[in-house]
């Protein structure tokens, strides 16, 4: 998995002493080959992360969210879901600031959002290129970009608004800031290491956090530095990554509760306990908000938790094809390094990078919270970094004593094995792929032996066999990664994004787009409720779990909230620049994850008669509210969260803000299985009884609503109906 159009070291590789570094080329020596190769490998992932992607569906979530920002700064910073800030959504706001602030600068749609997060995917790849190259040279550093670019559920989420993309970015930044710090044993890198760290944890919360023990660890053994100079140089990181993490749950916290939105997916309306729950313990325990805790293990999403859950049927072709490979090679590079000093740059990134990825494995395959597919992309940076590095020090092992001369081939026969596998998983998709993978591979693994000792022009031979070695590793990561932009494969878009054929199911959808049970083709929600109009209202697991974490929201479909202002795209491929405004002709919403949509007559309502409001309606959940509000453009409350859980609306609560006249509108019914109104909580169960017995229902006449509507909803059981109901001042006692 290297190139030999390095120069390599001949001298014999002994046990005994050390072997010498890895040759790196002086910088004003450069491989002609070296710059193109690397702005070939950028277009090549630019294509893949940006072709076609107007015509992918993204998270309604964060979409609406991102809208929210968008309209009111208040929002923007709390990462509030509607921009009446009534309620957050489950994660910091750091990706939102990121997309909203280009909003703001270029309109709002679907590449005014996009545009950051793809020009952050391509610097990831240069920061993993460039610390890989400062270590193991030119040829390495390519192949860990290659690898990098071409992880195909790297490709899904980057063409996605979650936050991932963001969040490997930022921990492929301070890893490569580390390993700086421990080259050169200097305290500055080693800060913008934390602080990276730092903003990734207010990104995904402590998720950007899994790498960083690795990180610490090899600054504390590797580094330059006397040990009390490391531990004090440490000390000052560890203040700079407390401020740069802590800074905006510290800041929620100094605003007074009636001040603030309701921070989504706590119990308490607080940032502290979203930290310590459903985005920390909970991720990894299961319960608070996750599912599993015992059983499940957040299995369906990414199936059920243990050692082997990332080679399963479900993350296998989105991961783990070279997981194996850089296995070897990190054992073999160690191994290779075992007397070097304690100092030694390349035994450092060795630990680094394969830390990270050992971490990140054993996290995600041992979690029993949520667990979707796309978290697994933060693996790739380790696994990028091992083929390109450890697979270069394989390579020259290999040439130079023959006692490591079978190990570089037997980690090539291992990669196609598990490339047959993964391929032969996918019934029917590209048969002839797999027989080309392992017939070309079998034809490199002869030609490295033949030509082992090559000298001369020989050597060019040698070569075209390392080449023809990576052709074959990365064949079927590049054809499971094409099937996302080409629209071959069968992932979900924002809904669960994933790369390639259906090879496993889960709730929200496995890879390709395996329907959740009981929903088909994506839906993954269980028995939710009905909007007037048609709206579907996001229901919930089994057992108790969320249907679809808000990390699996619902695909953005129908009109932009910004009429033709932007002469861009909604985030659903809808063009903005016709002019119309959501709930005009034609407007309305569906066709995304959500299934079903709010009829643009029912919008055209509750415009005509929010008098003044300033939320436009309330609902159970943030699915339906999050289309509602990209819907319409204005705010709509999530009355209790994704799950149903946030205890965000009270009776009392709700009482002030019909007396001041801030909502009129509020859409009760429609149980599902628990939480929610009507669902069986305490909370939501006084609230719906209040506004049955206080408000005044609308009949679906009065908003003409159609036919085919009225149908739809007469075919639902009665304990699914939901009524819209009118409250007024008048009515509050």
């Amino acid at each position: 998995m290297t190139s030999a159009t390095d120069p390599l070291p001949h001298p014999t590789v002994t046990a005994d002493a050390p072997p010498p570094a890895p040759h790196r080329a002086p910088p004003d020596r450069a491989p002609r080959w070296s710059l193109p190769a690397l702005i070939a490998i950028l277009i090549l992932a630019a294509v893949l992360y940006s072709w076609n992607l107007s015509g992918s569906g993204l998270n309604s979530f964060y979409s609406a969210a991102v809208l929210s920002g968008t309209q009111s700064w208040k929002a923007w910073f709390f990462g509030s879901l509607d921009a009446g800030n009534f309620l957050t959504v489950d994660k910091p706001p750091f990706a939102l600031m990121v997309m909203g602030l280009s909003c703001r600068v270029f309109g709002y749609g679907t590449w005014q959002m996009m545009l950051p997060m793809i020009l952050l995917a391509l610097a990831t790849i240069w920061i993993v290129h460039a610390s890989v190259k400062r270590v193991w040279g030119h040829g390495a550093a390519t192949v860990a970009a290659l690898v990098l670019a071409l992880t195909p559920i790297t490709v899904a989420i980057n063409r996605d608004n979650n936050p991932d993309t963001l969040l490997v970015f930022l921990m492929a930044g301070g890893a490569a800031l580390a390993l700086r710090a421990v080259h050169n044993g200097r305290l500055l890198p080693l800060v913008g290491s934390a602080v990276c760290f730092g903003l990734a944890f207010n990104t995904k919360m402590l998720q950007g956090y899994i790498a960083l023990p690795a990180v610490f660890a090899v600054y504390l053994y590797a580094a330059k530095p006397g040990l009390v100079k490391r531990l004090v140089n440490l000390l000052i990181a560890g203040v700079a990554l407390a401020v740069a993490g802590f800074w905006w749950a510290a800041a929620v916290s100094l605003v007074p509760a009636d001040d603030r939105p309701y921070i989504g997916g706590s119990t308490d309306g607080t940032a502290w306990d979203l930290i310590m729950g459903y985005n920390g313990l909970g991720r990894i325990l299961g319960g608070e908000g996750n599912g599993g805790g015992g059983g499940g293990g957040g299995g369906g999403f990414s199936g059920t938790a243990g050692i082997g859950r990332l080679f399963n049927d479900i993350l296998g072709g989105q991961i783990s094809w070279l997981i194996p490979f850089a296995a070897i090679a990190c054992a073999g590079g160690l191994l290779l390094r075992g007397r070097a000093p304690r100092t030694d740059p390349t035994r450092a990134a060795l630990l680094l990078w394969g830390g990270w990825t050992a971490l990140h494995y054993l996290t995600f395959a041992m979690a029993e919270g949520t667990m979707h597919p796309y978290y697994t992309t933060a693996l790739a940076p380790g696994i990028a970094a091992l083929c390109g590095g450890g697979g270069v020090m394989l390579l020259r092992a290999f040439r130079t004593d023959r006692r490591w001369a079978w190990v570089l081939p037997a980690g090539l026969a291992v990669t196609a094995v598990w490339a047959v596998v993964l391929l032969r998983r996918a019934s029917g998709w590209n048969t002839w792929l797999w027989p080309a993978v392992a017939v070309v591979m079998a034809l490199a693994i002869v030609g490295l032996l033949v030509f082992r000792s090559a000298t001369g022009l020989r050597v060019r031979l040698l070569a075209a066999s390392v080449t023809a070695a990576v052709v074959a590793g990365v064949a079927g990561p590049a054809a499971y990664a094409w099937s996302v932009p080409s629209g071959s494969g069968g992932g979900m878009g924002g809904t669960n994004p994933t790369a390639g054929p259906s090879t496993g199911t889960g709730f929200g959808g496995g890879p390709g787009g395996g329907g959740a049970p009981g929903g088909g083709g994506g839906r993954g929600d269980f028995g939710g409720g009905q909007l007037p109009g048609g709206t579907q209202q996001g229901g919930q697991m089994p057992g108790g779990g969320n249907g679809r974490t808000p990390d699996g929201a619902g695909e953005m479909g129908g009109a932009p909230p910004n009429g033709s202002g932007t002469g861009g795209t909604a985030p659903g491929g809808t063009a903005t620049g016709s002019g119309t405004r959501p709930g005009g002709a034609g407007g309305g919403f569906g066709g995304g994850g959500m299934g079903g949509g709010a009829s643009s007559e029912l919008i055209a309502y509750l415009k005509k008669h929010q008098d003044g409001a300033e939320w436009l309606l309330a609902v159970s959940s943030s699915q339906s509210a999050a289309q509602l509000i990209l819907s319409s453009g204005e705010p709509v409350i999530s009355m209790w969260g994704w799950s149903g859980s946030d205890n965000a609306m009270t009776l009392a609560r709700l009482k002030e803000l019909v007396k001041k006249g801030e909502l009129h509108y509020v859409q009760v019914g429609g149980g599902g299985m628990g939480g929610g109104p009507g669902g069986g909580g305490d909370v939501s169960t006084e609230v719906t009884e209040w506004v049955q017995k206080n408000g005044t229902a609308v009949k679906e006449s009065e908003y003409g609503a159609t036919a085919q509507s009225s149908s739809s909803s007469s075919s639902s059981s009665e304990s699914n109906q939901s009524t819209l109901y009118r409250l007024d001042p008048s009515d509050v006692g």
